[in-house]
């Protein structure tokens, strides 16, 4: 599974830019290229009848950027944005490069409906939403920004922006749907898309014309509710979202809420983060890994001088991405499952190292379908394993959800034949150990932090605030 990993250091997120030119020099063109594959792009406050609107989110926030006006003052906040001549999907790619660059790697996320814009100045327009995921915060913004900040969407409610901004942001946000629905990204990456619905809903709550604020505590304890049942089987969305409401059940706000879900997301990335430089400073010589996780990946290109072994990890061969990330800086190979307990037998292998979906109250780690034949295996031959992840994956519930893969990922054919497809297994405690942001943890540790976070959970019960 595709964990969402510790992303990159958080940085400054506001930079004001003020450009010098000579009083004479006329403004360059705006439609020329100042470098090879980099367009500088047109002015972003002039619109044409179709306009790619691009939210580049990183580590949970949103680039926004304050174009120049026609007057040469600032102008109002908006996404990455360019006028489209032909193709939307080009045009979202060219807004990009003309303020991060070709180097800044921004993957597409989602691509909402277009809808149309009525503005009294410009007319009416097509506006066609995008959603991108940064690995970093690098900006190259050309004349025409004067000013750009990575903030949290709910900021855009608090902003003077252009208009439809607000709508085109709505239509490429998470949602209860999309996170239930996701079966490319691992729990980490879902539990942060979960506080980001959480915050969003808050935020938009927080930001209401209703001052009185009647029924949005209310409404948000719902919403917390079907965020956890959205994915019942993972442990760190429900103890994420847990936290987030119980922080805020002392003042029972929605801005309250708002606050807890944002410290959450920048908790989450931090935790990750220190949870692969822990495991790292254990990792020499051949490591074994299966499956895809954010956090085995910043782990081993945190490690100098290791080679890998990636099982490719059907039936959705995500392993193959694995090592086509690592293939660049170490020696890596490529192997079919089945394989592994043999190369652990027959290769100097260090160590076995993977992710966890799941830590149970006694030690025991819920992973992709073959992580407990690989442990086993490992132990058979001397061999450590290590599962790196997070402590808000330890889970207070004991009785694990497997899950069940689509049935035509295994046969396709027309015969009737019963087909056993489990997402998950469980590894038993005594062949692994796990690796979180405070280092390895006994059996004893993860006990004690599953009662802590069993207590989060009964916090969250009360579907009122504490009174004052």
């Amino acid at each position: 599974m595709h964990d969402m990993g510790s992303g990159t250091p958080r940085g400054p997120s506001r930079r004001s830019l003020v450009h010098s030119r000579e009083p004479n020099q006329p403004r360059r063109d705006p439609t020329v290229y100042d470098r090879p594959g980099r367009s500088v792009g047109k002015p972003m406050s002039v619109r044409a009848n179709r306009s790619a609107v691009c939210f580049l989110r990183n580590r949970g926030e949103v680039l926004l950027v304050r174009p120049r006006g026609s007057d040469g003052e600032p102008g109002r906040w908006d996404g990455v944005a360019d006028t489209i001549s032909d193709d939307p999907q080009r045009g979202a790619r060219n807004a990009i490069r003309s303020v991060v660059g070709p180097e800044n790697d921004c993957s597409p996320v989602r691509t909402g409906e277009p809808f149309p814009i009525e503005d009294g100045r410009e007319g009416s327009r097509e506006s066609f939403p995008f959603l991108f995921e940064c690995d970093s915060r690098a900006v190259e913004p050309g004349d025409e920004v004067v000013e750009f900040e990575w903030v949290p969407p709910t900021e855009i409610r608090r902003r003077e922006t252009v208009p439809g901004l607000r709508r085109a942001y709505e239509r490429v946000a998470p949602t209860v749907e999309t996170v239930a629905a996701d079966t490319d990204h691992g729990s980490a990456w879902l539990s942060v898309r979960a506080l980001a619905v959480l915050r969003d809903r808050a935020g938009g709550l927080a930001t209401a014309d209703d001052p009185s604020g009647e029924h949005e505590w209310d409404d948000l304890v719902a919403l917390a509710a079907d965020l956890r049942a959205a994915r019942p089987s993972m442990a760190v969305v429900r103890n994420r979202v847990n936290r987030a409401m119980a922080t805020a059940n002392e003042s029972g706000t929605a801005e309250a809420v708002e606050r807890a879900a944002i410290d959450g997301i920048e908790r989450a990335f931090e935790a990750d983060a220190a949870a692969a430089r822990e495991a790292a400073a254990l990792l020499s010589g051949t490591v074994v890994t299966l499956s895809r996780s954010g956090t085995v990946l910043d782990a081993l290109r945190t490690a100098d001088g290791t080679s890998v072994i990636v099982g490719e990890s059907r039936p959705a061969r995500e392993g193959v991405g694995v090592a086509e990330a690592l293939a660049d800086d170490r020696s890596v190979t490529l192997a079919v499952d089945a394989a592994l307990p043999h190369l652990l037998a027959t290769r100097p292998v260090e160590c076995v190292l993977v992710g966890a979906d799941t830590v149970l109250p006694d030690g025991s780690i819920v992973n992709k379908v073959g992580t407990r034949g690989l442990a086993l295996a490992a132990a058979h031959e001397g061999i450590p394993t290590y599962a790196v992840t997070s402590s808000d994956k330890i889970s207070y519930d004991g009785d694990p959800d497997f899950e069940d893969g689509a049935r035509d990922a295994v046969y396709d054919g027309e015969e009737t034949i019963d087909v056993a497809n489990p997402t998950f297994d469980r590894t038993p405690a005594d062949t692994v150990t796990v690796v979180t942001e405070d280092g390895p943890l006994a059996p004893s540790d993860i006990a004690d932090r599953a009662d802590e976070l069993a207590g989060l959970a009964d916090r969250t019960k009360d579907t009122s605030p504490d009174p004052e």
